[in-house]
């Protein structure tokens, strides 16, 4: 039997990746900005583009979903 599957409208949404950054491989103006954080969470297009660092995994893939973008885990 061959079956159509549909996955819906959220996977025609752009994927972005959610990775973890370390705040020391910032620059040193980011750096003063995080708080002491040791890690931040960047959300990349498929491009690689960094759209945006937020303090938690949670958080960048809540950001993500908000703007219409499908996050994926990358390492």
């Amino acid at each position: 039997m061959d079956h159509e599957f549909d996955f819906g409208e959220a996977d025609r949404r752009p994927i972005v990746y959610v990775r973890p950054v370390a705040v020391a491989d910032l620059p040193a103006a980011l750096q003063a900005q995080t708080g002491g954080l040791e890690q931040l969470y960047a959300v990349h297009s498929a491009d690689g583009q960094r759209l945006a660092l937020v303090a938690d995994r949670k958080l960048a893939f809540v950001l993500a979903r908000q703007n219409d973008f499908q996050p994926v885990n990358a390492h």
